[in-house]
């Protein structure tokens, strides 16, 4: 095992390490040293572990009957079962009740305590851009009472009110509302849903926040809020977004510079909400700058997270803790976690008050 560690606390400063996949590869990722407020996070390299399928996408589970199961995603969500995360077994696609919205990626779920499982999907539409295969990606949500074998699917919640910019230079997107994070507040009240909107002015592009109430979890088409002007007061279907986390340089642009992919979990040990994202900067090809680290109080007051700052660099794209202690997942960690960023985990986390 390769043993180099850094930390993201105090003095700010670069150093570089290198950690051997291979003989014959090695990979370096910057290593940053900083104030975040009044957390800090310790990444360690550790052996390697991996997901049995191949996750271009967050990677949620939740663990039923002593076992853990685990959702991958590369267009269609692929289920696996086992004792932890190295042993992973039974991996089979799930079955839908309806394949309108595939291509589909599962990015985050919810078990009741009574076993019905909520999930809510990435979907990618074409947007219309003639001669180019740029998409606008929507949001939906699914149901399942055979703990994630098959789902029922209650349709699309979230879309952009923006029209696709055709002439979108970040080489997949056009504009949409995609690639996110939900979690269900402490106090049990709403969901949270952090997404990626590739649409509108640039104060709208970045990440940004819709809700849904716990108790329209069933029928929740038409019943999401956008966070927008400081109110839950645009609908969810082609309503207006306002970024929490604006980017710097356009989706648009072929030099993109923004956050995105957001990975949200309630940490027992900081007793705060965490956000592990992406920036993707500043070539085309949305090249995976580093990924970053935010935390905040509430969940309702976006505005309240602490400025990102970076862990790793260079490294991939969807970075996503689990939780090491008893019954933890991706969405209740505490002070050790695995960070998985896409299939694969190389590192540890340990979080510091």
């Amino acid at each position: 095992m390769f043993n180099a560690k850094y930390s993201a606390t105090t003095n700010q400063s670069t150093a570089l390490s290198c950690i051997p996949i291979s003989i014959r590869v090695l990979v370096c990722f910057s290593v940053l040293v900083f104030r975040a407020s009044a957390q800090q996070v310790t990444v360690t390299a550790e052996e390697l572990q991996w997901f049995p399928g191949i996750a271009d996408s967050n990677s949620p589970m939740h663990w039923r009957n002593g076992q853990m199961i685990v959702f991958n995603s590369d267009g269609m969500p692929i289920r696996s079962e086992g004792t932890d995360v190295t042993n992973l077994r039974r991996v089979r696609a799930v079955k839908l009740d309806s394949y309108l919205h595939v291509p589909m990626w599962i990015e985050a779920t919810h078990l009741e305590p009574d076993g019905t499982l909520f999930a809510w999907y990435h979907h990618e539409v074409a947007a219309g851009c003639e001669g180019r295969s740029l998409s606008a990606p929507e949001i939906g949500m699914l149901v399942s009472t055979d703990n994630g074998i098959s789902f029922w699917d209650l349709g699309i919640i979230l879309t952009s009110g923006e029209t696709p910019d055709c002439t979108a230079e970040n080489g997949y997107f056009a504009g949409g509302n995609g690639d996110f994070s939900v979690l269900l507040d402490e106090e049990g009240k709403f969901f949270y849903i952090y997404y990626s909107n590739y649409a509108g002015p640039l104060s709208a592009q970045g990440i940004a926040v819709a809700r849904l109430a716990y108790d329209d979890r069933l029928s929740p088409a038409g019943n999401v809020w956008k966070r927008y002007g400081g109110e839950w007061n645009e609908p969810g279907l082609g309503g207006l977004s306002q970024a929490v986390l604006p980017a710097a340089v356009s989706w648009a642009s072929p030099n993109t510079d923004a956050f995105w992919g957001p990975a949200l979990h309630y940490n027992l040990y900081l007793h705060k909400y965490v956000m592990l994202m992406n920036r993707a900067c500043c070539e085309p090809g949305w090249p995976p700058e580093g990924i970053y680290i935010s935390y905040a109080d509430d969940l309702a007051n976006p505005e309240g997270w602490s400025p990102p700052r970076q862990i790793l660099a260079n490294v991939g794209w969807y970075p996503m803790a689990l939780g090491l202690g008893s019954g933890e997942t991706d969405k209740r960690v505490s002070q050790r976690a695995r960070l998985f960023v896409g299939s694969d985990s190389r590192w540890g986390l340990t979080f510091l008050k």
